[in-house]
């Protein structure tokens, strides 16, 4: 004969058991969400010299010449592998593109540029964001790179489409999923409490 203590017993069973298989069900969900958007863009990270006002200001330039650099190489490109596989051999003429932006500021710091595997936070850009997660990224030093980052997406070419007066859904067509563009974008009713999601989980499970 079941008492009420043993009823209440399985009913609180049954509802710790229900809220782990939703957990559980989320971070799949979290992790597979993040990861299909990690491989299709190619992150952009930028480090300044330092913190100094002249540093940061730049830290803008070496992007900037960077970027017009990567754009012509990646003219044409369709996906992520194929953009990591165009840049590749062009890291030193990246390198000196940031460089000779130095220059014209008097400047001669070393401008490093690598192509590496690195974790990003959640980050807001104009019109879209990114959750959390292990990216592939082109990696932008400069001089001592003690300096406050600057992170965006050389691919697809989402930091260039606010300066072309292009929207992210055009930059990102043929990229992303309509599904993934919505999602950055907020389309789908908004990416805050699901990119809080995903970084949850990864904390959870150490980012794997």
């Amino acid at each position: 004969m079941n008492t009420p203590s043993s009823s209440k017993l399985r009913r609180w069973e049954a509802a710790l058991f229900l809220a782990f298989g939703l957990t559980l069900t989320a971070g799949v969900w979290a992790n597979a969400s993040e990861s299909a958007l990690a491989d299709r863009v190619l992150r952009l990270h930028v480090i300044a010299n330092s913190d100094d006002h002249s540093d940061q200001a730049r830290k803008l330039l070496v992007r900037d010449a960077v970027l017009a650099q990567a754009s012509q190489i990646l003219e044409g490109v369709e996906g992520r592998q194929e953009a990591e596989a165009a840049l590749a051999p062009h890291l030193d003429e990246l390198a000196q593109a940031g460089a000779d932006a130095l220059a014209r500021t008097g400047r001669s710091e070393l401008v490093a540029v690598a192509l590496a595997d690195q974790w990003f936070p959640t980050k807001e850009y104009d019109g879209f964001s990114l959750p959390a997660g292990q990216y592939r990224a082109l990696r932008v030093v400069i001089g001592e790179g003690r300096g406050q980052n600057w992170w965006c997406v050389v691919f697809p070419p989402l930091c260039l489409a606010s300066v072309a007066e292009e929207s992210v859904e055009s930059a990102a067509a043929g990229v992303l999923s309509e599904d993934q563009i919505a999602l950055i974008t907020g389309q789908d009713g908004g990416y805050v409490l699901k990119f809080r999601l995903i970084e949850w989980w990864q904390e959870l499970t150490g980012g794997q």
